[in-house]
């Protein structure tokens, strides 16, 4: 397969993770540049490709090609791989990626409106379709914009930045806002992290539902991975971390059961659909060199059981 036009993070650590054996089927549920999707095909699986932005499935098509008969691209939110799966005529599966968060790709590229580093429109939807972060910043109330800093971006002073931005409005450029949110929170140009930071990622996590879709998509992995399947994800933030961490705890039994001072909620124990829950794998400083993006990521692998999905067989 020819080279990836950008850098999956933790790929060696994603690949033994899964342990790849010959004509297995696996699902990349965040195909982006393709990254995963060619390092699995490559140990000579077949590869189902969820993404839910047109331009991936798009560039993608040439890989589809090199892949003769191995690779299908499914224009889809990862969150309906079960429903996605059986209406292509595939049931189980062997192994299931999941690299959350926005693609570099989507980051590199101004029109898309993702990142500050260079000037775009503000836009941000994964999808290319619905609200835009221009719709958001400009329409929004100044309390549900302060919520949304809040809880998504961990902002500890989003009621001020959420004060600059309506002052402001009208806001259409992501540098505009990048400066809107400098301006109210004070940044030096040594400074290591910019303060924009958080108020970028938590206007594209609430656009794109993008914490809904990890706990549906976790769920619907739990359904299409056979016994024995291994889940992998990938993590880039505390709040997506914290997710796959207590799902995982929860569907591994690892969460307490009660006892004399706490008593259990119901007398019937969900039985262990996941074990082998791997600890936790991040970068280590030669991979952190070659790709910055590394440096926040964090892999958790576990391998499913033969019990049945929480809430009943699939």
């Amino acid at each position: 397969m020819s080279a990836a036009p950008h850098i999956p993070v933790l790929l060696d650590e994603v690949i033994a993770g899964l342990a790849i054996q010959p004509g297995e089927v696996h699902v990349d549920g965040t195909f982006g540049a393709g990254g995963y999707t060619r390092a699995i095909l490559a140990k000579g699986a077949r590869v189902y490709a969820f993404d839910r932005d047109p331009d991936a499935i798009a560039e993608g098509e040439a890989l589809v090609e090199e892949a003769k008969g191995q690779l299908s691209l499914v224009p889809e939110r990862f969150s309906r791989m079960f429903e996605a799966l059986a209406e292509r005529g595939v049931g189980a599966v062997d192994g299931v990626t999941l690299d959350i968060g926005v693609s570099s790709m989507q980051l590199d590229r101004a029109d898309r409106g993702f990142s500050f580093q260079a000037d775009g429109p503000l836009d941000m939807r994964m999808e290319q379709e619905g609200e835009t972060a221009a719709d958001f910043v400009n329409g929004a109330d100044e309390a549900a914009i302060a919520d949304v800093l809040y809880h998504f971006g961990e902002e500890p002073r989003s009621r001020r930045v959420a004060r600059a931005i309506v002052a402001a409005r009208p806001i259409t450029r992501t540098g505009e806002l990048a400066n809107v949110v400098r301006k109210a929170l004070g940044h030096k140009p040594h400074d290591k992290k910019d303060p924009a930071t958080r108020t970028f990622q938590a206007i594209r996590i609430h656009l794109n539902r993008e914490l809904g879709e990890l706990e549906d998509g976790l769920q619907a992995a739990e359904r299409v991975l056979k016994p024995g399947g291994r889940l992998a994800v990938v993590t880039f933030h505390s709040l997506e971390d914290r997710l796959v961490k207590r799902f995982l705890r929860e569907r591994s039994g690892a969460t307490p059961q009660g006892s004399r001072h706490l008593p259990e909620a119901s007398k019937e124990r969900q039985m262990p659909t996941f074990d082998r829950v791997a600890k936790p794998a991040r970068a280590g400083e030669s991979e952190v060199a070659r790709n910055p993006r590394a440096r926040s990521a964090t892999l958790r692998v576990a391998h499913r059981t033969a019990a049945a999905p929480k809430g009943g067989a699939a």
